[in-house]
This record gives C-alpha cells, structure tokens and sequence, in this order.
C-alpha cells in the first residue's frame, strides 16, 4: 500500500501524510509536528532495521524463550548506540491510526525542501545525516559509516543514513533541491561536502582535496570558501544536492548577531566580540 503524503509550504515546506488502517510510520524524535486524535503515537528505541522490524519474521523466535528475548534486546541496544555515536537520535516515534484514515503532519529543522522518496527494494538511498525525516515501517533505516580517509577529509561525509526495503522515506534539507546524475555530466561531479543530501546506491561519493599543496590550493582553501576538500559523486544514479548549507547558515546567523569579525582571509584570523 502506497504511503499517501503530500508536502506542502514553500521556504519552510512540511509533508502531511494520510494513514490508511493498517499502515504505520515512522519519523525521528523531534520531527513530529501534530496528528488527529485517532492516530496513536508510540516511542521507541528499536528501528525496523533491528528490534521492531525483525521480531515478527517467521521462524524468527524459532530457538524462542530467554534466549531470543536476548539477542532482541541487545539488537535494539546496539542500534540505539551506533546512531547515539553517529549523533543521531536513539529513539523514534511511530504512529498508527486506530478506526479509519489518520493524518500526521511532520517537517524538516531548517528552512528548505523535502522529498518523498520511493524504495522498491532493488536499490538503497544514502542520506546526510539529519537529513531523515519519517518513512514507512517497511523502509529500513540504518547509519553508514563512510570510514577512514574519505570521512575525516570530508567531515560532513563520514556518517551517512542509509534507507533500504519498499515504500516511502521522507527527507529534508536546507535551501532548494537539485536532481542530476553525474552520467549526464561526464560520469562525475564535485560539490561542497555540505550540499550533498542524498544518492541512490551505485553512486560512488568520495571526497577529494581542494587543489595540491602549493599556492593555488592554499588560495583555493583559504579564499574559496569551501575548505580544504570537496565531495565527488561518480556513477550512473540519482543525485540530490541542496543550494544551501548548515555552514553557510551558521555563518550569516554569527555575522548578523555581530559575532563574528572577519578579515580579509574569509574567516581565517576571524575573532569573535564580546
């Protein structure tokens, strides 16, 4: 049964999502806006990925008892921790309607857009982390870590939200969306680490360093604004990227708070005032 939603707004946009009986969604703690009163909400820490969404597959609880009462606590638990440890929120909130349809309404935490994705089964999405908004029990949501050097280069790149499974996952993000695919584009596109919200699976992300060590990549750092690396996006898929970053935000809320001084290095030598 296909997740009836519809996002509406324009700078601050929000989905409103029609349940049917029988359906349930999910969302993170913190992105709930309002529901009708016959629409149950219910707080937990087991995702579908581990704890809610395993207990009830057939021959699931075949050794039973204590034993499988264990091995589901301690699924939960380490689900919980790894997003907790990615700064992520460890709980969820689910929602179900009771004797008919049920509306939910849920929103991102920054002025911009969201999308309603549709997973059917064949590939995964990769999203930026707090990107999630709220999906259906059947998506399954999980945290990837994109360890080693690609993640400590790109700082925003290293924990990743991966969604797999069928039906509709909701996501959010600063600014206005762009889709494309790096084939149309040579099979290749480089972008600021925090304009990435979100690529199907078969896309390769990686980061990469801004320029060599010499005059020109200190330039490119220094007074380019982008640091000193850039996300790539490589392959044959879906790619959303969005127009603003939580960097850049950051910034322009500090420099009309008067908070942040800036010279002629961009940010640099930048001091604060008291």
């Amino acid at each position: 049964m296909t997740l009836q939603q519809e996002i509406v707004g324009n700078a601050m946009q929000m989905a409103v999502v029609s349940l049917q009986p029988g359906q349930t969604v999910y969302c993170e703690a913190g992105k709930f806006l309002f529901k009708t009163t016959n629409v149950t909400m219910d707080t937990r820490l087991g995702g579908p990925s581990g704890g809610a969404g395993q207990q009830s597959q057939p021959g699931g609880s075949g050794s039973g008892g204590m034993g499988g009462l264990l091995r589901q606590a301690m699924g939960t638990a380490m689900q919980a921790g790894q997003r907790a440890l990615a700064g992520e929120s460890p709980a969820f909130q689910y929602f179900t309607t009771q004797g008919g349809e049920g509306t939910v309404g849920f929103a991102g935490v920054l002025p911009g857009e969201m999308r309603a994705l549709e997973l059917d089964g064949t590939r995964a999405w990769f999203a930026e982390k707090d990107a999630f908004v709220a999906a259906e029990s059947t998506v399954d949501f999980g945290i990837a870590f994109q360890g080693g050097r690609t993640g400590r280069s790109g700082g925003e790149g290293f924990v990743l939200e991966k969604f797999t499974g069928r039906g509709t996952v909701i996501i959010a993000g600063a600014g206005n969306f762009i889709d494309l695919n790096p084939a149309d584009f040579g099979g290749r596109v480089e972008v600021d680490t925090g304009c990435v919200v979100a690529f199907e699976e078969g896309i390769r992300y990686g980061v990469q360093r801004v320029g060599g060590l010499n005059r020109q990549g200190v330039m490119n750092a220094v007074f380019g604004g982008e640091g000193l690396s850039l996300a790539t996006l490589e392959g044959n898929g879906r790619v959303i990227l969005q127009s603003l970053t939580i960097e850049s935000l950051a910034n322009a809320l500090r420099k009309a708070q008067g908070g942040d001084k800036q010279g002629p290095t961009g940010g640099l030598f930048s001091t604060n005032a008291q």
